[in-house]
């Protein structure tokens, strides 16, 4: 389900099939920003598109944005260890609080924190499960 305040995207939620539909029933206000959103993920579930070219506004902390921001320049199709963002911002020993950010990330997929892998290149953690993870990277094709 997808969130916004304004013209920007705030939340990406996963869902089962019954729960998105029962709470779009509910809740069914379709803005321009989030129709463009939904197009866009359409885009790259079908392997179309690779970047996503959307005004989002996640909240969190400055050293979550910090993270959030990091994670957005993983190229598509690419991967990066928990450690390695933690070098990238400056703090190498900052890995557990990268896996922390990555797991409070509000935007998934948008901001690809499944492209976070561990250091010994296997998958761990993600909010959305394993099994959303490792169905995003197959879409990458990493």
């Amino acid at each position: 389900m997808l969130k916004s305040r304004e013209e920007t995207i705030t939340h990406i939620l996963f869902c089962d099939e019954n729960e998105y539909i029962e709470k779009n029933f509910e809740e069914k206000r379709e803005t321009p920003i989030i129709q463009e959103a939904y197009q866009q993920l359409l885009e790259y579930f079908s392997g179309t598109r690779t970047k996503f070219e959307l005004s989002i506004s996640p909240e969190g902390t400055e050293f979550q944005k910090k993270v959030w921001n990091a994670l957005r320049d993983i190229p598509y199709g690419e991967t990066r260890s928990y450690k390695e963002i933690a070098t990238f911002i400056g703090n190498e020993k900052a890995s557990r609080a990268v896996g922390n950010a990555n797991n409070k990330n509000p935007i998934p997929i948008i901001i690809p924190c499944h492209r976070v892998i561990g250091a010994n290149g296997k998958l761990v953690g993600y909010a959305g499960g394993l099994d959303k993870k490792k169905k995003l990277l197959d879409i990458e094709a990493i």
